[in-house]
This record gives C-alpha cells, sequence and structure tokens, in this order.
C-alpha cells in the first residue's frame, strides 16, 4: 500500500529539502516507485537539488488548477527508473493549494507509486499545514541548538493534533526524528546538543544522525541528491535512514569525536 510520507520541520535552514530529496533517492535505489513533491510554493528549490530545474514545463499549482495533468508535471529523474519529481510553482502565492486540490493530486499519485514523499515547507502555515495533513508518516528535521528543537515539539504537536488521521480518530501519523549538521566535536566542546540530549526533549524514534559535511553543499549546488555520494559520511549516514526508514535495524555512525591516528596528528592531515 502506497506511503504519503511528510519531511517537515519548525524551523528553516535546517535541510529538509536536502533530506527530501535523499530519502526519495534512497528509496527509489532501493527499488521502490517513489514521487518527491514540493510544497514549498513560491521557493521552490527541489528541482534545484535534485538537477532537474530546466525541465520543469507545468508544476503542482498547475495540476491542481486543472492547467496540465500529472503525466505532463512529474519529472522523470534521469539517473533512477523509479524516481519522479512534482515541482512547486516559483510565481504564485502559497494561497494557490487548497485541501481539496492537493488531496486530489496527493490520491492520483498513490495509485502509482509506493511513496510519495512531501517536501514542506518550513513553519506552521497553510504550505507546511498541508504538506503534512494527509501523511501517513513524517521525518520531522532539526539542528542540534535549542531554537531549532524547541520549533520541531511544536510541530510534533500538530502532526498529532491537526492531521487527516487525528480528525478522524485514526492512527496516529508515524513520526521519525532525523537530526542534521551535527558536530560530534561542538557536542564534546559543549556548543551544540548531544543525540540524547534532544531524544529526551522530544521523544520521537531517532531516524537517523546526520553530520556536518561539505558534501552536502557540494552535492546541492551541483544537483546531484548527497545521498549518491556514497563517499561521505553524510551520504552514508542518509542510506541508513533510509534502511531504518524500510524497518531495517541499522547501528548509528557518526556520532562520536573521530579520534586522529598518529600520523595525522604528527602531519596535521585532513
Amino acid at each position: 500500500m502506497a506511503k504519503i510520507l511528510v519531511v517537515t520541520s519548525g524551523k528553516g535552514g535546517v535541510g529538509k529539502t536536502t533530506t527530501s530529496a535523499a530519502i526519495g533517492t534512497g528509496l527509489a535505489l532501493r527499488g521502490h516507485k517513489t514521487v518527491i513533491v514540493d510544497f514549498d510554493v513560491g521557493l521552490r528549490n527541489l528541482d534545484l537539488i535534485m538537477g532537474c530545474e530546466r525541465r520543469v514545463v507545468y508544476d503542482f499549482v498547475n495540476v491542481v488548477n486543472g492547467e496540465a495533468n500529472l503525466q505532463q508535471a512529474l519529472i522523470k529523474d534521469k539517473r533512477l527508473e523509479n524516481l519522479y519529481v512534482l515541482a512547486a510553482s516559483q510565481t504564485r502565492d502559497k494561497d494557490a493549494l487548497t485541501v481539496e486540490g492537493v488531496e486530489k493530486v496527493l490520491m492520483a499519485l498513490k495509485e502509482d507509486f509506493e511513496f510519495v514523499v512531501c517536501d514542506s515547507p518550513a513553519g506552521i502555515e497553510k504550505g507546511a499545514h498541508l504538506a503534512m495533513y494527509f501523511a501517513d508518516e513524517a521525518i520531522v528535521v532539526t539542528n542540534p541548538e535549542v531554537s531549532s528543537v524547541r520549533d520541531s515539539d511544536r510541530m510534533l504537536g500538530l502532526l498529532a493534533s491537526k492531521s487527516r488521521r487525528a480528525e478522524k480518530g485514526e492512527e496516529p501519523i508515524k513520526e521519525h526524528l532525523l537530526l542534521t549538521r551535527y558536530n560530534p566535536q561542538r557536542v564534546s566542546d559543549g556548543e551544540m546538543l548531544g543525540v540524547e540530549d534532544v531524544k529526551d526533549i522530544l521523544a520521537v524514534t531517532l531516524l537517523g544522525v546526520i553530520p556536518e559535511s561539505q558534501a552536502v553543499l557540494k552535492a546541492s549546488n551541483s544537483g546531484v541528491p548527497v545521498i549518491l555520494d556514497d563517499q561521505s559520511d553524510a551520504g552514508q549516514a542518509y542510506s541508513d535512514a533510509v534502511d531504518r526508514l524500510l524497518g531495517k535495524t541499522v547501528e548509528h555512525r557518526f556520532l562520536d569525536v573521530t579520534k586522529k591516528g598518529f600520523f595525522e596528528r604528527l602531519f596535521g592531515g585532513r
């Protein structure tokens, strides 16, 4: 049965779109037909990170308004057979999306895809609410800092109370926590919250810890989801997170300060 998965957070700039691209790509890599939908009307970035910005002809709002059908708007990824993108509009207002319109598109996507990954805008306004409203599962993305964690706590409250599942008294949205831009050295120095601190505050199952990495910026700038860089620690951490999402037991990595070897200490190797 198809699943609608929302990637959300209270705070902007925590890595939601990077996460949506990585998780969606990881699911497709594992043979699951997946579509990633950009809900950030007016500020679309998913197509840039997926490297398909020049191929956007019709967008999510066009489909909602009946100006195009899904087949016209869906962009097939050139790297993976099972992966598609539905871009947001860059020129419309956030009010262009409606509950009825979003439901129509998502239900149509569920008929053809195993996973519908919704890349939510930040905050608690209309776009974010619509992105999470029909979700079966949610990945709450947070940075290890107090303001980001507090905003995520607010988001978890909305997921529990403002979704269609909550309104209908159905089984609640299954929540996962993804911690991004994690730097064990800064945690050790007391400059950043540790994994256990965040878990204690939010009390949500930890899906993954993504280390702070230059590979994320490099991947975003080149239009390649970072999960495809399997030599990078961030790419490996996202891959682990996808496996956990699919029910596998995978030990968490990149949580501790890496000890430098003798020659690295001697010669200051990177």
